[in-house]
């Protein structure tokens, strides 16, 4: 066999076995080598800012957050990576938060390459589209959408922080903090995030504006901008907005209520910066990352209500990660036409499918049976104290729902600790979808049928 033959050989081997993967496992791999890939560049020594490299445990774990757009660190991302670790950071939000199907699309399109029903079906699962049709246009739209969200963003924070950091520093750090904001990444260059900006408008709306957008998802902003109508809007982007709104307004009323009695945060803070904290802190929890006060410092039942936030998360199709606002929008309705007697589950004079609800309920449950696993790991592996419960299960569900807010319990894990969050990141980004999919397609009809019987409920 020549080396011709060989290269042939090995080139149809390997479609062949690409071809045999279903879409949820080539997007795994495809994550997964991507991983491996920026942690062998933030391991190289000119990614650190110190004399030594960074170890690969770090690397891995940094790498792994910012493909899955968590936010979580286990070193301080300014002070421990250089401008070309922090570039690839960049570069790995990035990548995760678009999606890396469509940024090969992107590429396919340049290179004049057809786009193959394999692929149209891993662009349907990452985007979570409902159908198969203008999968390929869908990618340029989330492509267009993302650049000019992030590029206006630039423009405005580097005006804001251009007389302080000059023009250079404040261009990289509008391009790092607008690309973190609107992928829900959380990353932070500077040690405290956003507290110096605690009642900064510019920086404030700017920061929202992006990661309130991302979480909504790529579907629903492409029908606002075609469609400018709310009757003609699906009941998917009409659930997306009702719920969004709701959570976060329901957020900042109990953050601020609940913090207005705490002298450690909100008793520090003048009306405003009250109401800027408040706000940013509502919206921050459902998947973006960042902060304007401390985490640690909040009473317990303001921690409960971000790991509520944390867990629900931002909208399907979104930058976000959590169970989804539609998940627990439909489950909701699901209960309240329970309570009134049962019937016709349906919204925005739609009805809602039962299969919608069993793959909601389903998703749920194994997302709190696996938050609830991961904070049995942690409590044993770190040797945590009853007192410090809450800082487990925030961030154990921060870490699934890929939020990236922390207690501070994540930058003093152990190893077998920092691999157990590792792991959590992964599946976080890639769990619900992945299953949902799967639940989603068509199964055969048992050709056997059961007898009904009653089981007793509550």
């Amino acid at each position: 066999m020549t080396k011709y033959d060989k290269k042939d050989y090995l080139k149809f081997n390997m479609k062949s076995i690409v071809s045999k993967l279903s879409p949820p496992q080539l997007i795994m791999i495809v994550f997964f080598i991507l991983i491996i890939i920026g942690t062998a560049l933030l391991m190289l020594p000119v990614s650190s800012s110190g004399p030594h490299s960074v170890t690969f445990l770090d690397a891995l774990f940094t790498a792994t957050s910012a493909i899955c757009v968590n936010g979580l660190v286990v070193v301080d991302t300014g002070l421990t990576y250089s401008t070309f670790g922090q570039g690839i950071i960049m570069i790995l939000i990035q990548i995760g938060g678009l999606g890396f199907m469509t940024l090969g699309v992107i590429i396919a399109i340049v290179l004049g390459k057809r786009i193959g029903l394999k692929q149209r079906l891993i662009i349907q699962q990452t985007t979570h589209s409902n159908s198969s049709s203008g999968l390929v246009k869908l990618c340029l739209y989330i492509a267009c959408i993302a650049f000019v969200f992030e590029a206006v963003a630039v423009c405005v924070l580097t005006t804001r922080w251009m007389a302080e950091l000059g023009l250079k520093d404040a261009f990289f750090h509008a391009s790092f903090y607008s690309i973190s904001a609107f992928n829900n990444a959380g990353f932070s260059i500077w040690s405290d995030s956003l507290s110096e900006f605690i009642d900064d408008p510019v920086v404030n709306l700017t920061i929202m504006g992006l990661f309130i957008s991302g979480g909504l998802g790529y579907i629903v902003i492409v029908e606002i901008f075609r469609k400018r109508n709310w009757k003609k809007l699906t009941l998917h982007s009409k659930i997306v907005l009702v719920s969004s709104g709701a959570l976060l307004l329901t957020g900042f009323l109990l953050i601020y209520a609940l913090e207005s009695m705490n002298p450690d945060t909100f008793g520090q803070l003048t009306w405003s910066e009250r109401l800027w904290s408040g706000w940013f802190q509502s919206a921050t929890a459902r998947s973006a990352g960042f902060n304007t006060i401390d985490i640690n410092s909040m009473l317990s039942s303001s921690q409960l209500v971000l790991i509520l936030l944390m867990f629900i998360g931002a909208s399907s199709g979104g930058t976000g990660g959590g169970i989804k606002t539609t998940t627990f929008f439909v489950l909701l309705l699901a209960t309240f036409t329970t309570f009134r007697g049962g019937g016709q589950i349906h919204a925005f004079e739609r009805k809602i499918p039962s299969e919608t609800i069993m793959r909601a309920l389903a998703v749920v449950i194994s997302s709190l049976s696996f938050v609830f696993l991961v904070a049995l790991l942690l409590t044993v592996t770190e040797g945590i104290h009853e007192e410090h419960f809450m800082e487990v299960l925030f961030e154990a569900t921060s870490a699934f729902s890929t939020a990236g807010l922390s207690m501070g319990l994540t930058s003093e894990l152990s190893s077998v600790g920092k691999c157990i969050v590792i792991v959590t990141m992964f599946i976080g980004r890639l769990g619900p979808l992945t299953l949902a999919y799967a639940l989603a397609k068509k199964k055969r009809k048992s050709k056997l049928g059961y007898a009904e019987d009653q089981v007793l409920i509550g």
